[in-house]
């Protein structure tokens, strides 16, 4: 497994504490939005701006470190979960985001039928819904 270091440099990144200290906090896990990857990146560092964290999320997602997700309604998210063609489920009660892996073998997502010549690599597919605690919560109002 490639150090932080390692992956950074591998993309042609140079290694930075904020670059390092965002991909700590992406790979935490979630959907985050920048008030919540900065808030998490400032108990790391002394001090980073949110424009740094826009900046540091823009260079790890154009090196395919990180992917921007944004759910109708929603601000922009981002993981650490990239490269591969997964989508997601949005809770439409709470905003609860979920991973959903595409179809294994044939993926019918990647045939848009008439492509205009594009070799499509990725689909961004949303999902909506409720999960289950917003489920409850409306049965327990029932």
């Amino acid at each position: 497994m490639s150090s932080p270091e390692e992956l950074l440099r591998s993309r042609g990144l140079r290694v930075t504490r904020p670059r390092l200290a965002v991909l700590e906090v992406l790979a935490g896990g979630g959907h985050l939005d920048v008030e919540e990857i900065t808030r998490q990146v400032r108990e790391r560092l002394d001090s980073v701006s949110v424009q740094a964290v826009y900046d540091v999320l823009g260079a790890l997602s154009r090196a395919g470190l990180s992917r921007r997700i944004e759910p109708a309604g929603s601000p922009a998210r981002f993981e650490a979960r990239a490269g591969d063609n997964h989508h997601h489920v949005v809770c439409r009660g709470c905003g609860e985001i979920s991973d959903i892996d595409c179809a294994v073998g044939r993926a019918p997502c990647l045939d848009p039928g008439v492509a205009h010549g594009f070799e499509v690599d990725e689909a961004e597919v949303t999902f909506w819904g409720l999960c289950p605690g917003c489920q409850s919560r409306r049965s327990g109002d029932a």
